[in-house]
């Protein structure tokens, strides 16, 4: 049975992309959505567009100091895991809890890993409102009645549409490229072609613009993607 989602999204960070892929499974059966990135350069892009309720990198990526001086993500929670499963001393351990690091782990059990995610976004979400109400004009989105209304009318969106329209309103005015979308709702390595895409948001179009010819929200940028304007 998968639980109801806790506390926003996971982002993972690691050089195995097996494990990496092993990992998001466990946490998404958990009831967890999860984004696997495999290079800095997108790890850092994607922290600052879309602020993860918790990190998980490997630790000895260059990454975590510069994370930490990203001021929405000061708060955030960093677990490490050490590369090769090797237990690593304690003078290094301590080296690693001095930059912030919330939980350094040696070895790579998935179980493991989902279990002390799940209880350190526990006690997180304890003490912070979680975000379960988005809007952009006259679009409405709650997440614990699983709705959307326009104009105070609901209307029946498929989960699909249900989930891009969610990531768009998580990020007003952010430009999603195709496959950043597909892999965001289907996942990454998931065998789909971009045009699969554009054929939901036709749909979605149809349902949430006035005249979904000329659509004043999910606006379409030339040679890039999507993004939907505040």
């Amino acid at each position: 049975m998968t639980n109801k989602p806790l506390c926003g999204s996971v982002l993972i960070f690691l050089q195995s992309s097996s494990f990496a892929q092993s990992l998001k499974k466990g946490l998404e059966t958990g009831g967890y959505f999860s984004t696997v990135v495999t290079m800095e350069s997108v790890a850092i892009t994607e922290t600052k567009a879309n602020a993860p309720s918790l990190i998980i990198l490997d630790r000895q990526s260059s990454s975590i100091a510069y994370l930490r001086q990203i001021r929405m993500l000061s708060r955030v929670p960093i677990i490490a895991v050490h590369e090769g499963g090797i237990s690593c001393q304690d003078e290094e351990c301590i080296r690693d809890y001095d930059q912030d690091i919330d939980l350094v782990l040696c070895g790579r059990s998935v179980r493991e890993l989902v279990a002390r995610v799940r209880a350190i976004l526990r006690r997180r979400q304890a003490g912070i409102e979680t975000n379960t109400q988005y809007s952009a004009g006259n679009i409405r989105m709650d997440l614990d009645r699983h709705e959307v209304l326009i104009n105070g009318h609901a209307i029946d969106l498929t989960p699909k549409e249900f989930q891009i329209l969610k990531q768009f309103l998580e990020s007003p005015r952010r430009v999603f490229s195709r496959q950043e979308m597909l892999n965001r709702v289907w996942g990454e390595g998931y065998a789909l072609e971009e045009h699969a895409l554009d054929v939901h948001i036709h749909s979605l179009r149809q349902k949430i613009e006035q005249n979904p010819a000329r659509p004043t929200f999910l606006l379409t940028v030339r040679g890039v993607g999507y993004k939907l304007r505040a």
